[in-house]
């Protein structure tokens, strides 16, 4: 289609906004004009719903930006609509995903038969012990990635179906899954709205499964076992459901080493030392332990950084200046790898993914009140479920 007359374009403009100069540029490089000046309308979301509106006969897109505190349109060549991806690639990942996952949280008992056929019922109905833990982990992963997926749908922004991954090691037997935005979202509203679902989402299913395989766990002594232990590691929501559950704080220490015991807690939560033999313990059920990963996960995506679930959300709320808390939180991220060196890994993912956050295609418009009384709930949760120290190796001699 061919671009119409700049009189035409700036007609449409100045409707609703205040025109001071004009630029215009080459729609072979993605720029068909500039506009600089003053919006009119007080409220901005309908008054870029209805340029864009104006425009979309002509295939072309409006960008609101705001640029050393002046207000700027930018008219760019509608980009063509993403083609649908294939499900069959979600579907088989999914598929191996459960498997992976069923692997991990098997449970074999008695004795692996000699024959093979033997063998192969042994690790069948072995791999049907897992179904508590695979069905409490997928419950939440998929949670939270379909609530990512139908807000999306919700507000017209294309996106794919989730990708998971499978990862048939312990601890969790998954990487957890993604979806990826093909569209751009209309603006920050829209962005926080598909941002935020997603935990929220997976937190409405962790919550009940966490506090369910509690009541299936019981108490017992971390004693000496010659070889190595490894717990997971607590975020307050973990310690408060614990404290829920059974009355106290747990590992409940037999010693505080000569510390307080705020002083104890206090060291024990941020380095995981001292190491708690001789300590008692709740021995998670499977499904506890989904509960447990389930507010792991949800606190990692809310890292506050990038393309994130948090990054969505504090760009959401204040813009580029986003960007300016990654280099504190990759700092925090190198420091607390000295008692968990998993954060270095997350640390040089966010080189990749931290840097860069996404922009919707109106940046003018902020967060309503309601939106910002969610952001602050989501703050406050991702403050209770992230654990300094995911996971706590060491040595039971």
């Amino acid at each position: 289609m061919t671009t119409p007359e700049t009189e035409i374009l700036s007609s449409l403009v100045s409707r609703i906004f205040r025109i001071d100069d004009v630029t215009l540029g080459d729609p072979a490089r993605g720029l068909i004009a500039r506009y600089r000046g003053q919006l009119i309308p007080e409220d901005t979301e309908a008054a870029y719903d209805q340029l864009a509106d104006a425009l979309k006969p002509y295939n072309i897109t409006p960008l609101f930006r705001s640029e050393k505190g002046q207000q700027i349109i930018y008219l760019t060549p509608t980009k063509p609509s993403p083609k649908p991806a294939r499900a069959s690639t979600n579907i088989i990942l999914f598929i191996l995903t459960v498997l992976s996952v069923l692997f991990v949280g098997s449970q074999p008992q008695g004795t692996m038969p000699g024959d093979l056929p033997g063998q192969i019922l042994y690790f069948a109905k072995a791999l049907l012990t897992g179904w508590p833990y695979a069905l409490s982990l997928m419950s939440i992963l998929l949670a939270h990635e379909f609530g990512h997926y139908f807000m999306s749908r919700h507000h017209k922004t294309a996106a794919t179906l989730p990708y998971f991954i499978p990862l048939p090691i312990p601890p969790l037997g998954t990487m957890g899954a993604a979806i990826l935005m093909q569209g751009t979202p209309k603006n920050k509203r829209v962005l926080f709205d598909i941002g935020v679902a997603g935990p929220l989402a997976g937190m409405i299913i962790a919550i009940p499964v966490l506090f369910y395989g509690l009541s299936l766990s019981h108490l017992s002594v971390i004693q000496p076992s010659g070889g190595l232990i490894e717990q997971e590691g607590n975020s307050l929501l973990y310690l408060l459901a614990k404290y829920f559950m059974f009355g106290k704080l747990l590992p409940d220490p037999a010693t505080t080493h000569g510390l307080s015991y705020a002083l104890y807690w206090l060291k024990y939560f941020f380095t995981g030392q001292p190491i708690p033999l001789g300590a008692t313990d709740v021995f998670v059920d499977p499904v506890a332990f989904a509960g447990w990963a389930g507010l792991l996960v949800t606190s990692l995506n809310l890292i506050p950084a990038g393309t994130l679930d948090g990054g969505h959300v504090i760009y959401s709320l204040f813009g580029d200046k986003a960007s300016k808390a990654f280099p504190f939180i990759f700092v925090v991220l190198i420091g607390l790898g000295i008692f968990w060196n998993g954060w270095w890994l997350w640390a040089v993912l966010l080189l990749w993914l931290g840097r860069v956050h996404a922009e919707p295609l109106d940046q003018i418009t902020p967060l309503d009140s309601r939106r910002r009384w969610v952001a602050a709930l989501t703050i406050l949760i991702f403050i209770l479920t992230f654990s300094p120290v995911p996971f706590a190796v060491f040595s039971g001699l």
